[in-house]
């Protein structure tokens, strides 16, 4: 499947920005509620409520769930950054808080 029809598939959510932490709490990322990122904010607002937060194997469904583009990332490193960073997830066995505010 696509990550249209993956998208698709996935419960919306309401909120401004998804706010990504480490394990020391320092913020690492924000993922705007905005045309040009609203998909990748319903990912990992999907991700962290079915996981609790961004665990490896958040990670790995979330590339699974990005389909053609984790490719197109693997490809081009630094293309998409919000697929990099599940990609750093899944190697460094890292966890990410993720908060969603208004």
């Amino acid at each position: 499947m696509s990550f249209v029809d993956n998208l698709k598939a996935l419960p919306e959510f309401t909120g401004g920005r998804l706010v990504l932490s480490d394990a020391a709490g320092v913020e690492v990322a924000t993922i705007t509620n905005a045309p040009g990122t609203s998909g990748s904010f319903r990912v990992y607002a999907y991700l962290a409520e079915k996981y609790g937060s961004i665990t490896p194997a958040a990670a790995a469904e979330g590339l699974a769930i990005y389909a053609e583009h984790t490719e197109d990332a693997r490809a081009h490193p630094g293309k998409h950054p919000n697929i990099d960073r599940l990609f750093a997830v899944t190697l460094d066995s890292a966890r990410l808080t993720a908060v969603i505010e208004p």
